[in-house]
């Protein structure tokens, strides 16, 4: 782990915490350069105000939201798993979520692991009826646009080939076809070797593909 990925702050002695109130704080800043004094201040004077006894803290300092591998997440997200916490705080959803559907398989888990999870700054807590809704429209408004961004697809492939577009792979041309077609039923090269012969100017499958139907129909010796 670099310098600039590890536990911001003091660790906390090991606490079993009272049943239903095991809190973890999460935050994020994305250069070392910058303090997340203020997203302590706020959590930790959120957690005192609702009685939540915070037990760990997870602090990913020098990463980018988008990033995938970051080391104090994963952490808190293996805590989570081992039924070691019961709340996760964090100051607002970008400061926790990669993008809307890290953050909507993130609740999910939650959910399902019976763990409550809350945004300050978002005003969300899934114990509440306004989180659970919230809950619900993050999820419908991740389907949807997941379903617009495959519409707009679809509608483009057919705008394309109504003008002749021609999609996916190029099509091989007739000639590398007869010649791999000859190296196939004249010699007993392998597929690799033919791809070798024809100086690799199309992929080893469709060399494997020409050749296996070539040999297929080749007759056979007497």
């Amino acid at each position: 782990m670099s310098a600039k990925e590890h536990l911001y702050g003091r660790k906390r002695r090991p606490s079993k915490g009272r049943e239903g109130t095991r809190t973890a704080l999460y935050l994020r800043v994305s250069t070392a350069d910058q303090k997340p004094d203020l997203q302590y201040d706020g959590l930790r004077a959120y957690a005192a105000h609702a009685s939540l006894e915070v037990v760990q803290d997870y602090c990913d300092v020098g990463v980018s939201g988008r990033r995938e591998g970051r080391p104090q997440l994963n952490a808190l997200m293996a805590a989570v798993r081992n039924h070691e916490i019961d709340c996760v705080l964090v100051w607002k959803f970008d400061r926790f979520a990669r993008s809307t559907r890290h953050l909507l398989v993130a609740l999910e888990e939650f959910n399902h692991l019976g763990v409550r999870f809350v945004s300050i700054q978002d005003q969300v807590d899934t114990d509440s009826p306004m989180g659970r809704a919230m809950f619900t429209i993050i999820g419908a408004m991740a389907e949807l646009e997941s379903s617009l961004i495959s519409e707009r697809v679809t509608a483009g492939m057919r705008a394309a080939e109504s003008r002749g577009k021609h999609l996916g792979r190029p099509a091989t041309q007739q000639r590398i076809i007869r010649e791999i077609e000859t190296l196939a039923t004249s010699t007993d090269l392998s597929i690799r070797q033919i791809q070798s012969k024809i100086a690799g100017r199309v992929s080893r499958s469709v060399v494997g593909e020409v050749t296996k139907r070539a040999r297929a129909v080749q007759p056979a010796a007497l």
